[in-house]
């Protein structure tokens, strides 16, 4: 894909944030026990429920602050009556949105969580913004108002966070209002824009002063796609913390701004490795699963499933820790399981222009990609380096592509670094994976055996040699004794992609909760 067909710009003009390359944040908006059996017969998803269980609550809660709740009425869909409450645009003092039955909080366009505080904490950069902690109850469901200008969704600013932290039985669910009402498909996507955290780690694409600042807070990228108070991201603060977000499902996502510029499920700028990214769904999104653009991310138990860009995309120097990775792509639609970038990419061996640092370093273990029939499995860009362990990469031998495009970049003078460890390939046997391997030690081709498209079999569980991930980062705790995200369970361990998950047509997990209907908690 060239640059001019990339989908968001977020950073320096001519870099787009949607799945090719270092890409800007495009962003909208004017406003505001279940048997070991059961789990290999991959059960059927939860039909949408006819019954009216829900009664609308009587009122908005009331939140204690100045930035008071709108009583939108109600909206009636097959779970029953619900109290439609409505966001304030701006977010300016700390609250909590408590769980109360029969409520739907809406976001009404562009809703912000404080006001951008800079790139370093005060007022030493010129910079006073608005520091706000929102935090969510588990249980609470949020829509995003669908025909909005600019579409609707939330973003963090650098300072504040949002503390969104739900349970296995009660995880919190972003959706769009079609959700609600019931209307959704199979194949719907792009109802609402999605989740944007900023934070004031390091970027690679500085908007202003050229790359390589020797004072990384100068160094900032900008969310583009808004007329109105831009918001910036990045700095020099790797554990720097956008909050906490912890069984999470974010539903039928990617709203487009304008051509060329689209959300994805989660969008990540310049965050910290202080905020905590844990049980996360990403379910057909417009775009990619979650897309990285710099900052120190850590992340386990991401799922993305039916993401019709890149399922996750990593880019702008980032350096990424992801551990317990699954991705099932929808039949024939979709790009990349995983798209890794570092900018600039439109310069080839022997430039005298140097690499933007930080370089992105992304590693991943224990992951299963489930890749379509189009696009790539992986592929790197740029001065890009990547580790990955202990995976299983399937892709349709028909479709003739390999497992990982490293477009020449090892052996190309930009000294990538990619690798891949104990990591079981299913696809395309070609030179640019070959090469790849070459650079690992322990992958195998062969046939996984893999149940409903996740639950590692046989093959899997009895792999060997297996790598030790711990020796990447401290962050990875594993146990490293299988391939794959999800190991089949023994007795009656129930696998951690099953209960906080929604079932689809593309992959069930055994959750009992159809991602085409919504969970009615008490």
């Amino acid at each position: 894909m060239t640059k001019l067909s990339r989908s968001l710009i977020i950073g320096s003009s001519i870099l787009a944030l949607a799945s090719c390359g270092p890409e800007d944040i495009g962003s909208p908006g004017i406003n505001g026990d279940i048997n070991v059996g059961d789990i290999i017969n991959n059960p059927a998803p939860t039909p949408t429920p006819t019954a009216t269980g829900v009664q609308a609550a009587a009122s908005c809660p009331d939140l204690g602050t100045g930035d008071a709740l709108f009583d939108n009425g109600t909206l009636t869909g097959p779970e029953g009556t619900w109290r439609v409450c409505t966001l304030p645009s701006v977010f300016t003092a700390s609250t909590t949105l408590p769980f109360q039955a029969g409520t739907l909080y809406e976001l009404n366009g562009r809703v912000d969580v404080g006001r951008d505080d800079g790139a370093v904490v005060g007022a030493a950069d010129g910079v006073t913004g608005t520091l706000v902690n929102l935090t969510v109850a588990p249980g609470t469901i949020f829509i995003g108002r669908e025909g909005v200008s600019g579409g609707s969704y939330m973003i963090v600013n650098r300072g504040s966070q949002l503390n969104a932290n739900g349970t296995a039985a009660r995880p919190i669910i972003f959706t769009g209002e079609s959700n609600a009402r019931g209307t959704v498909q199979d194949d719907t996507s792009a109802l609402w824009g999605g989740i944007v955290l900023l934070g004031r780690a390091p970027v690679a694409d500085c908007f202003a002063g050229g790359i390589n600042q020797a004072d990384q807070t100068k160094c900032e990228m900008r969310v583009e796609g808004i007329a109105n108070n831009i918001p910036f991201f990045g700095g020099n603060t790797p554990t720097d913390s956008s909050g906490s977000l912890r069984y999470v499902q974010i539903r039928y996502s990617g709203f487009t701004l304008d051509l060329g510029s689209e959300l994805q499920s989660l969008t990540l700028g310049g965050i910290g490795s202080g905020t905590t990214l844990d049980y996360i769904q990403s379910y057909n999104s417009s775009d990619d699963g979650t897309e990285f653009f710099g900052g120190h991310v850590n992340m386990r138990h991401f799922v993305a499933v039916g993401a019709e860009d890149d399922s996750i995309d990593t880019d702008s120097g980032v350096q990424a820790n992801l551990e317990n990775v699954l991705v099932v792509q929808r039949d024939n639609v979709g790009d990349k399981a995983l798209e890794n970038d570092s900018p600039p990419d439109d310069k080839g061996a022997g430039t005298t222009i140097p690499d933007a640092l930080p370089r992105t370093l992304t590693q991943v273990t224990n992951f299963t990609f489930w890749a379509t029939s189009t696009g790539k499995a992986i592929e790197t860009r740029g001065a890009s380096d990547l580790t990955l362990a202990n995976g299983v990469i399937y892709k349709p031998t028909a479709s003739g592509q390999p497992c990982l495009n490293n477009n020449g970049n090892v052996g190309s003078g930009r000294g990538s670094f990619i690798q891949l460890f104990s990591t079981e390939l299913d696809c395309t046997a070609n030179s640019a994976t070959n090469t790849a391997v070459a650079n690992g030690s322990g992958n195998i081709f062969q046939t996984n055996t893999l149940t409903g498209k996740y639950l590692s079999g046989d093959n899997e569980m009895n792999y060997s040699p297996l790598f030790n991930a711990g020796s990447l980062s401290s962050f990875f705790v594993g146990p490293f004794t299988y391939v794959g995200s999800v190991p089949r369970p023994s007795g009656s361990e129930v696998p951690w992609a099953r209960g906080w998950t929604c079932d689809s047509a593309t992959v069930s997990f055994g959750s009992g909760s159809s991602c085409r209907s919504l969970p009615i908690f008490n």
